[in-house]
């Protein structure tokens, strides 16, 4: 079965964009698809910063930008690239256009309502990025969600992800060599989530990442028995802390990150313990 890599990207919180391709690929039976989620897309730097994405992971492109020269920026990108790419909308707002002889607005997100759960979505986005890869731990206990892992275990994608669901998510890179933040150890309202992954799979997945950066040079980032070392050392620290821990291997972003939430509704369920027993 040939997996095919479906980049998502929107100028705003994207929620439109995936209904439409999760009722398109709703009509394929074992299907092997791993979506890539990138909404605020709504500069040329942020677009340009995807595509390098794109060319580590090439696949289809669906996207919904209504700013004429990201849109034109990315489509030409795209061509130079091979990759196939589509306006999720242009068909539908072109018609309509014809319909109802006038223009379309062309405001991003204009479909959704300015309601408090929109702004709850944005605030979430705009943490979740100033809180990518460790920065900005000493605001962690105003997450909802933490996830710590190892490079390469999609905490960020994933992360963008819980963020158009309106979770303000942060993440952390465990290495070796170099401890978190004590704070981590000590947050009280966020939950925190341990991801992980088969050690040959992630060295398949950074010898990749090398490869298109163009760096060959074996490192110790591409070791097996270092690799196995720093998935244990990370598992260790889950179980030590009580961390609950999903297992990223054969799952796709959407997946791993259904996964998150599911855990955290069931910890926001649960009645808190007496004072005594915590």
């Amino acid at each position: 079965m040939t997996r095919l890599n479906l980049h998502l990207l929107s100028d705003s919180t994207g929620e439109t964009l995936e209904m439409i391709a999760k009722a398109a690929l709703a009509q394929f039976e074992d299907q092997d698809v791993v979506r890539h989620f990138w909404p605020m897309v709504r500069s040329r730097q942020h677009l340009d910063r995807i595509v390098e994405e794109f060319k580590a992971k090439p696949g289809l492109v669906l996207y919904t930008l209504v700013n004429p020269e990201i849109r034109e920026r990315l489509e030409e990108r795209a061509r130079a690239l091979g990759l196939k790419h589509v306006d999720a909308l242009e068909a539908v707002t072109l018609a309509l256009e014809e319909r109802l002889g006038q223009e379309a607005k062309g405001k991003p997100g204009r479909q959704h309502a300015m309601d408090e759960a929109y702004f709850a979505r944005v605030d979430a986005i705009q943490f979740t990025i100033a809180h990518d890869d460790g920065i900005g731990w000493e605001n962690w206990e105003a997450a909802d969600i933490v996830l710590a892992g190892v490079s390469r275990t999609s905490k960020t994608p994933t992360s963008i992800y819980l963020a158009n669901r309106g979770f303000k998510t942060a993440n952390i890179p465990l290495v070796v060599e170099a401890p978190p933040p004590d704070l981590l150890f000590r947050l009280k309202k966020p939950m925190v989530v341990g991801l992980t992954t088969a050690p040959d799979r992630l060295v398949q997945i950074r010898r990749n990442r090398l490869l298109s950066l163009n760096e060959t040079k074996e490192t110790d980032y591409i070791d097996g028995e270092r690799v196995k070392k720093e998935v244990a050392f990370a598992r260790r620290m889950f179980a030590d802390n009580g961390w609950p821990v999903i297992d990223v291997t054969r799952r796709s972003i959407e997946e791993t990150a259904a996964a998150v939430i599911r855990l955290y509704q069931e910890r926001e369920a649960k009645p808190a313990a007496p004072k005594g027993l915590r």
